[in-house]
């Protein structure tokens, strides 16, 4: 009667090890399959043609814009480039004035960021504040327009 009752006992053992690789197997295919899959989705996200970068502001200095209010004395100093669809149709500058995009984006976004608090303007925050301008700007051209916002300077004073 002693040998069966440790055959029971490791039967159990057995079974449990068993069990515990299935799931353990099971769980290593979802993880697995889901990460190839999200990667696969990046690649078509990444996949558009190589787009046209515009430079808002003066060349040196970006966007100086006063934010917060007239009264506030609170002064954002911004650099920006965009990356835009390429556009064929586009009638070329002529001269020291501004394209009619060129003029759209400006608006848009100088408008985006003196709505914005004082708060909205956290580093935290800044990727929020990217895709605020991209969707903006986007519906001011009223189609996907704007491939990515990139800030490459910000002063806040």
């Amino acid at each position: 009667m002693a040998s069966s009752e440790k055959k029971f006992p490791m039967m159990i053992v057995a079974g449990m090890i068993v069990v515990g690789l299935l799931l353990a197997g099971g769980i290593s295919y979802f993880i697995a399959t889901k990460i190839v899959s999200d990667k696969a989705v990046d690649k078509k996200v990444a996949q558009h043609e190589q787009g046209v970068f515009m430079k808002l502001g003066d060349m040196k200095d970006g966007l100086i814009i006063n934010i917060g209010g007239l009264n506030s004395g609170r002064y954002l100093k911004i650099g920006m480039i965009l990356e835009l669809k390429p556009d064929k149709k586009a009638v070329p500058a002529s001269g020291k004035m501004p394209s009619s995009d060129e003029i759209k984006v400006l608006d848009t976004a100088v408008s985006v960021l003196r709505s914005q608090k004082i708060e909205d303007f956290d580093p935290l925050k800044q990727e929020q504040l990217k895709e605020l301008l991209k969707n903006e700007i986007n519906k001011a051209f009223g189609e996907e327009k704007v491939y990515e916002v990139y800030i490459t300077n910000f002063v806040l004073q």
